[in-house]
């Protein structure tokens, strides 16, 4: 099953952006994706499937935003991980 969400934004949204249509569109879709991630409210898989991705693409993409593919991790999460791998 599949759900569409319909956003009503100003036409100058678009512009200050210099996006139009589907590039605006996608820009929406992938901010989102990304900043969903970021909260940990979905997983790296999941964004990377919703936007036609694959899981590696969508990591990589996270330095477009400057996101940390590591989520919410910490420093010393990290190193409690490397510490327990």
């Amino acid at each position: 099953m599949k759900g569409v969400i319909n956003i009503e934004y100003p036409e100058s949204l678009a512009n200050s952006l210099k996006l139009r249509g589907k590039d605006f569109e996608n820009e929406m879709k992938t901010t989102s994706l990304v900043k969903l991630f970021e909260l940990g409210r979905v997983s790296s898989g999941t964004a990377a499937k919703v936007l036609g991705l694959t899981r590696l693409d969508f990591l990589e993409l996270l330095a477009k935003y400057e996101v940390s593919p590591y989520g919410q991790y910490d420093i010393d999460d990290i190193k409690e991980d490397i510490k327990n791998a």
